[in-house]
């Protein structure tokens, strides 16, 4: 089913929080032309893209879009939606022409933090694979710096993933106000380790005041970990940021070049 319409709010209401997404998702789906090959991103935001993209394309507005999914809930949601699939695979030679997915965070150099729900090693591996990426997020989403707002995600395997926790936090030892943990999820009978689509756990690092210092070398520091597969930071990657604010109006930001 498409998205429904949503009832426009009382002159000078502010927005909902959803309302802003749907505005950012739909601005961002006005760069998508026929015939492209898409990443299709995950989360809230991502949602409503993803409805829209379904939308034109029954209408017939884009012959020949398909996307390539970040996640098996995006892949559920875009099969429902009408929006013919690919593997990445598949995708490699057609080319990714553009990916459109939200983010956890937007710094003011257009660096990320995105898989708090726990799809960044797929997001970063389609988005990566792209020509083009285009953020979409409300302003709330904009930080002074990295890890402001919430956890900075680590993707791990399982196995010795206490041991590859204890190296993370040697990363970051004697900065006041870190900590990390692996996500857990509650059942019935005790808090189990959230696992992700590819069958990983994550751990989730808090700062006190966000990131400080060179984020790529903090990237490669963790990336050298034996253990670590992969973490939500993503640098250098976002090619455009549609930010949707209160008042309902739309900012466009590109990347530095």
């Amino acid at each position: 089913m498409g998205s429904a319409a949503a009832s426009p709010p009382p002159p000078g209401s502010p927005l909902s929080q959803d309302e802003l997404k749907r505005v950012a998702a739909h601005r961002a789906v006005e760069f998508v032309e026929p015939g492209m090959t898409l990443g299709l991103g995950t989360g809230s935001t991502a949602a409503h893209a993803l409805d829209r993209l379904g939308d034109l394309l029954r209408a017939g507005a884009l012959p020949g879009v398909a996307g390539v999914p970040t996640s098996l809930k995006t892949e559920l949601h875009a099969a429902r939606a009408g929006i013919p699939l690919l593997p990445l695979d598949a995708a490699s030679g057609a080319r990714i022409r553009l990916s459109i997915d939200g983010a956890d965070e937007v710094d003011p150099d257009l660096n990320l933090v995105k898989g708090r729900g726990g799809s960044l090693l797929r997001e970063k591996m389609i988005e990566g694979a792209g020509e083009r990426f285009v953020v979409i997020v409300d302003e709330s989403k904009l930080v002074p710096r990295l890890g402001c707002t919430g956890a900075v995600p680590v993707e791990v395997i399982p196995f010795g993933a206490p041991h590859t926790l204890g190296l993370i936090r040697k990363v970051f030892e004697g900065l006041p106000g870190f900590h990390a943990r692996l996500r857990t999820v509650k059942t019935e009978a005790d808090d189990v380790p959230f696992v992700t689509d590819n069958g990983n756990y994550i751990v989730e690092m808090f700062f006190e005041d966000g990131i400080r210092g060179d984020l790529r070398d903090i990237s490669d520091r963790l990336l050298r970990i034996t253990g670590v597969i992969e973490h939500g930071m993503f640098l250098g990657m976002a090619t455009t940021v549609i930010v949707a604010n209160k008042d309902g109006t739309v900012s466009v930001l590109h990347k530095k070049k």
